[in-house]
């Protein structure tokens, strides 16, 4: 965890401006928050470090907690501004992305055919990166069936699902929102439209923001197109 931290924070030397670090909330002059709960021999509790792209800074000794509370998955997210450092992948359990088309066009994109993602995921037993080690998941309503026009930005968000496939981002396991069950496979804010036409739920079509929208969410989690050129 300290090398991470410290290949994406550079040390601020001198004094610290005059603000507040937004993971302890105590004064950047001051010493850590969380000095007594993260021991650390190659970080001093006054430390300040300043992320190399966003320039925000924090206590070195905050950052390492917040690391090491979270994946260890070798990034950093910036807790001010959301820009990512490294690759971001999260926890979806193991399973498997199935893509065909067929010629019938969804609603509000009359002029193609369209794309099916099918997402197969079987209930399982949670590994040392989920909320509760050791204990059944379930995996309601799977295979689940999503929706993209098969078109150029269509293809385009295809691609970059997969890249969000691969680093485990798209599901998650944790509480429903809308059944209030815990230890079970959900959503992880990368939203699907899982019907084809009526969209009274939100979940399906016409929606003419929804491919902007979901290009954004990929963002958020550090899937772009300079994934595509890799």
């Amino acid at each position: 965890p300290e090398a991470v931290v410290k290949k994406y924070l550079e040390e601020v030397k001198g004094s610290p401006a005059d603000e507040d670090c937004i993971i302890c909330m105590e004064k950047l002059s001051a010493p850590s928050g969380y000095s007594d709960a993260c021991e650390c021999s190659t970080i001093k509790p006054e430390t300040v470090g300043r992320l190399t792209n966003c320039q925000h800074s924090f206590h070195m000794l905050c950052m390492l907690a917040m690391y090491s509370n979270g994946n260890k998955d070798g990034s950093l997210q910036c807790p001010s501004c959301k820009t990512i450092y490294g690759e971001k992948t999260g926890t979806q359990p193991k399973g498997r992305m199935e893509v065909s088309t067929f010629p019938q066009s969804l609603p509000g994109h009359k002029d193609c055919g369209t794309i099916q993602i099918v997402y197969h995921i079987s209930r399982g037993i949670q590994g040392p990166e989920h909320p509760n080690p050791g204990m059944p998941y379930t995996a309601r309503g799977f295979p689940r069936y999503c929706y993209l026009p098969d078109n150029e930005k269509g293809r385009k968000v295809l691609e970059l699902l997969r890249v969000a496939w691969k680093r485990r981002l798209i599901f998650t396991v944790g509480t429903s929102s809308t059944t209030g069950e815990s230890n079970t496979v959900v959503w992880n804010e990368i939203h699907h439209k899982t019907e084809m036409d009526t969209n009274l739920s939100g979940h399906g079509y016409p929606d003419p923001n929804y491919l902007d929208n979901v290009l954004a969410e990929l963002a958020a989690q550090g899937v772009t197109e300079d994934c595509l050129r890799q």
